[in-house]
């Protein structure tokens, strides 16, 4: 791996089915240890139920969310607070709030959609 800076580019923003936005500031396959992206959710949103067979650490940047892990009750999250998902842990986050949920993914090994299982909703 060389030394470089990555630009940002907004327009490669895109939607998932797991009901949020995704913009990957970093991962390739030269650096198969992590990658980092931003991830979105919009108001009123909550994503999908699922897991996925990496580590993944949330960084909540701006707006407020509800953070569900596995069988446990949700966890209110804001600016500044981190979330740490070991792999294979259920999860879904929530938006009930007024402005966009965003927060930065960082994942090791790096996150490929083949890692990714969308989950059937629990039964609470």
């Amino acid at each position: 791996m060389e030394p470089h800076v990555v630009p940002v580019d907004e327009s490669a923003e895109f939607a998932t089915d797991e009901r949020c936005a995704i913009l990957e500031w970093w991962n390739d396959p030269s650096d198969p240890a992590v990658s980092v992206a931003r991830a979105r959710v919009a108001p009123g949103v909550t994503t999908v139920w699922h897991r996925v067979a990496v580590d993944e650490r949330y960084l909540i940047l701006t707006g407020r969310g509800d953070v569900r892990l596995a069988d446990r009750a949700p966890v209110p999250v804001g600016p500044g607070d981190v979330v740490v998902l070991p792999a294979g842990v259920p999860q879904q986050i929530a938006n009930p709030g007024p402005d966009d949920l965003v927060f930065a993914c960082v994942c090791t090994p790096r996150l490929r959609p083949e890692v990714y299982e969308a989950l059937p909703e629990p039964s609470d």
